[in-house]
């Protein structure tokens, strides 16, 4: 009986989130991003230098500009701890984006965004009701994987919005890839994806995913297949899982990212 009294002590603990807003959502920091001040005081570092700060090359100094490769990016920090000047932390979990070039910090996207996610949602005009997820870890060091199963804990309880896992890719409508997509790993993927009916929407969840990460550089699962969305993440939180399953589904509120 300690469940049922501890349940009637805390009350409803499942976010609202995307039909209502989410203070958490909202303030959760999932990557850093230059500040946009101006290169005018280097505190004594060259180009060469800032750069180095990142362990996974994802800062670029060009032109007196900084970008942040937030798909590169392993949320260690040292970037905003050395030079709290030029990063900071961007508070937010809507980090999901529908093209790589877009996980780059003021990097102009290739086209926009609503009209890449009408594209996605004219794909999945028959998922919006009924989703089911088929997740493949690809080569991952673990963490990413609590994440993705926290999302059937009651506080995100994905199942209210009508997205379920299942174990069989002939029912999956989605691939929800981890991992940096290790050589063992490329035929079982393939296979996963020759199994799964069209049409398929593929994130790649987290930084291994997108990039390689720390431990693959010059990796990622969108040198094995094409991928639909991508999220950032080392690991990519929840609330970020779920932009980006949103975000694919055409199914984000107006006005989110």
């Amino acid at each position: 009986m300690p469940w049922l009294l501890r349940g009637l002590r805390d009350g409803v603990v499942t976010t609202g989130w995307p039909a209502r807003p989410d203070d958490y959502f909202d303030q959760f920091p999932v990557t850093p991003v230059p500040t946009g001040q101006p290169i005018t005081d280097t505190a004594g570092m060259d180009a060469a230098e800032l750069e180095a700060l990142c362990p996974t090359g994802a800062i670029n100094v060009a032109a007196d500009t900084i970008t942040l490769d937030r798909g590169r990016c392993i949320a260690c920090g040292r970037c905003v701890t050395q030079r709290p000047d030029l990063f900071a932390w961007r508070p937010g979990s809507d980090v999901a984006r529908a093209e790589r070039d877009m996980l780059i910090a003021d990097a102009a996207p290739a086209a926009p965004l609503p009209r890449l996610r009408a594209d996605i949602a004219e794909r999945t005009t028959m998922l919006r009701r009924s989703v089911h997820i088929r997740h493949v870890d690809a080569g991952s060091d673990g963490s990413d994987e609590w994440e993705v199963r926290a999302l059937l804990n009651p506080v995100y309880d994905v199942h209210r919005l009508g997205i379920f896992f299942t174990a069989s890719p002939r029912h999956a409508d989605i691939l929800l890839i981890t991992g940096i997509g290790s050589p063992g790993m490329i035929l079982p993927l393939a296979r996963t994806r020759a199994a799964m009916p069209d049409p398929v929407v593929v994130i790649a969840t987290g930084t291994d995913a997108v990039s390689g990460g720390l431990v693959g550089p010059g990796m990622g699962v969108a040198r094995l297949l094409p991928v639909d969305v991508f999220v950032p993440g080392a690991p990519a939180p929840p609330f970020a899982l779920l932009h980006g399953i949103l975000l694919a589904l055409g199914r984000l509120p107006r006005g989110d990212s």
